[in-house]
């Protein structure tokens, strides 16, 4: 019997043993009723016993080998993407889950073998089409399971950052109120500083983090524009490094017509993070440029600093969330979630503008914004 017809004939028996080797997994299926064990094993199973029959060339068989081929079984892929979805729901781990792929596999090539009097080579073509499907439906399943695994962990960051914000604003209110109403001097004005500054950075990596799950999550970074000035937001941002930095003085150059259509909140993040990560990994705290000019329908940013160069590797993942290769490069300690830059594309991309970087030891490090004035 060919294996399309014996699977079809003992598909019962087939998802029986698929359900007592599900129950085995625990402590995930302790809990699991039937029909949750066995859920989307009797689809897999027939849609692979379709595909098998259906006709494939040697050219679209060696393309489907290497997961080029076209998708001729839609109804496999629905199935397995969704044993994927509902094994992450239910508690499997991925290995758990692939193991399943794994016992099924060998489970009808055992059972078929079995029936067999006398094997001929469409025997075992049959056995090469069948591996096939069956590593469709564990590619589709395995893909679905990391979207849920990524959605989930999106979600908690997402819940965390929000939940972070309250007790973040707590500290730091009863702090500026402490200040306020009490002289505190020596040891204790230090501390309380200290507190500030930590609780000020906090809310800056809690803010980072949201804008990260928010782009995860498929939404684009919402922006407000207004008519503003791009040179006074540069003096402000400088203004708010320096408080933070009493040692940084960078040099601010100012050319032609720098106003425009954004978000001021939104610039106030992009301008933050640049020369914050000029003051960071520049040799000299106070030799860091930023550069602000004019051109007919936009206008430039330019953020300098002279040290160790961005190794060549890194300067296309430089813009990636959660990649700190500049840090760990300089060899220097970072609480940083390595979001800075990330932020600073995602702003660039909701005004329209763009953003490129270029970094050598003789020439330092040029981080370059070009925004539309009606951004």
């Amino acid at each position: 019997m060919r294996l399309p017809e014996f699977i079809r004939q003992h598909v019962d028996r087939i998802v029986d043993e698929w359900e007592q080797f599900a129950s085995t997994i625990t402590p995930a299926a302790e809990h699991m009723d039937k029909v949750a064990l066995r859920d989307h094993a009797k689809a897999i199973l027939l849609a692979a016993a379709r595909d098998m029959t259906t006709a494939q060339t040697t050219c679209e068989q060696m393309a489907k080998a290497k997961g080029e081929g076209p998708e001729k079984t839609p109804s496999l892929d629905e199935a397995g993407a969704s044993h994927g979805e509902l094994r992450h729901t239910v508690g499997f781990d991925l290995v758990q889950m692939t193991s399943e792929f794994r016992h099924l596999r060998a489970c009808v090539i055992r059972l078929w073998v079995d029936t067999l009097e006398s094997p001929d080579l469409t025997y075992f073509q049959d056995m090469i089409r069948f591996n096939e499907a069956v590593d469709e439906a564990l590619a589709e399943s395995t893909a679905a399971y990391a979207d849920q695994v990524n959605h989930s962990r999106d979600i908690f960051l997402a819940i965390l950052g929000h939940d972070l914000r309250a007790p973040l604003q707590a500290v730091s209110m009863s702090t500026e109120m402490l200040m306020r109403k009490v002289a505190l001097e020596g040891d204790a004005l230090a501390c309380a500083n200290n507190i500030k500054r930590g609780a000020r950075h906090m809310a800056v990596m809690v803010s980072d983090l949201l804008e990260l799950v928010r782009s995860r999550l498929g939404k684009s970074l919402p922006i407000e524009p207004a008519p503003m000035d791009l040179a006074d937001a540069a003096d402000a941002a400088i203004a708010q490094a320096c408080a933070g930095n009493p040692e940084c003085d960078p040099t601010l150059k100012v050319v032609g017509d720098t106003q425009g259509v954004w978000d001021a909140g939104r610039i106030a993040q992009l301008l933050q993070n640049l020369i914050g990560n000029a003051l960071q990994h520049g040799l000299n705290k106070r030799d860091v440029t930023v550069t602000v000019s004019g051109e007919p329908q936009a206008v430039r940013l330019t953020v300098h600093n002279f040290g160790v160069p961005i190794p060549e590797e890194a300067i296309g993942t430089v813009f990636d969330p959660l990649v700190r290769s500049a840090d760990e490069g300089l060899g220097q300690p970072t609480t940083s979630l390595g979001l800075g830059l990330f932020i600073v594309k995602e702003v660039v991309n909701a005004h329209g503008g763009t953003i490129e970087v270029s970094s050598n030891k003789t020439d330092g490090t040029l981080f370059t914004v070009v925004l539309p004035r009606n951004g």
